[in-house]
This record gives structure tokens, sequence and C-alpha cells, in this order.
């Protein structure tokens, strides 16, 4: 099985189930004013880089990051297919966006996730690659569902 990670349009036409799925994720426990995901047109905006992973062309997952400003970045809409989780394609993909985003000059890359039980395994995720909780960042209030996480880059 080929797997590559690659930049690619949020609309492409494939990608849709990977962004029904994400959306239904978002909105299976989250309340709506607690819910920070960007559509597909939003991530097709200037200031965002969008990453597609792939097996055999099939599209498994996706992340972005959206500029914050020239030092600092947020991942946006990362999500792996359900039926592909356990085989360590989302530290793949992780890992790719910390790559690109201090390839492209940012120093701190946040985010923004949520506390219910089906963030943990995210949540898990981000703290194993270094990432630490922190205030709420640029654009964001406090918000007792969501957790906001930073990382310094290399």
């Amino acid at each position: 099985m080929a797997v590559s990670i690659a930049e690619e349009h949020p609309l492409t036409p494939d990608l849709a189930l990977l962004f029904q799925r994400h959306t239904a994720d978002m909105h299976a426990d989250t309340p709506p004013e607690s819910i920070h995901m960007m559509d597909r047109a939003a991530l097709a905006a200037p200031g965002i880089r969008f990453f597609v992973l792939r097996e055999d062309g099939v599209p498994l997952a996706m992340g972005a990051f959206k500029r914050i400003d020239a030092t600092h970045a947020e991942i946006k809409s990362m999500h792996v297919l359900a039926e592909a989780r356990g085989r360590g394609l989302s530290k793949a993909m992780l890992d790719h966006l910390l790559a690109a985003a201090a390839a492209d000059g940012f120093s701190r890359l946040s985010l923004e996730t949520g506390v219910q039980p089906t963030f943990t395994a995210a949540r898990a995720l981000y703290a194993r690659a270094g990432f630490t909780e922190c205030p709420p960042f640029e654009g964001y209030g406090p918000d007792p569902n969501s957790v906001f996480m930073t990382k310094m880059l290399a």
C-alpha cells in the first residue's frame, strides 16, 4: 500500500466523504456554539495550506494549518476516516503539518480541540507530539467545551 501526503484543494470532489465524516464528528457531541471547524470553501482561502493523506489514491485523512501571523499558525480540520484509524495515519498527518509549518517559517503552532470523550485520542496525540495546554489564542475566547494547545517549533 502506497501512502502519500500532498497539498490539495479542499474542494476536490473525492474529498466529500472526509468532510462529511469530519462534520458529523464535530456535531456528534459538541454544542453548536463550541464548534470551530472551517467548511471546505473556507479552507480554500489564502493563508491556509490544506493536505490530504492518500493510500493507493484513496483519501483517508486531511489536515490544514491557517496563518495567524508571521510566526504563528493554527491546525485546522485534522481528520482520519474511522475505518483507517489505529494505523498511525493521524501521527503521519500531524508530523507533516508540523514540518510544513516549520518550513514555512512559523515558530509556533496552536490548535483548538474538544473536551468531550470523542476527542480523547486527539488530545493524547497532540500531547505526545509536544503540544501543551494554553489560553485561548487569536479569535477564541474561553469555552468550557474547548481545549487550547500550542507547540513551539524548532
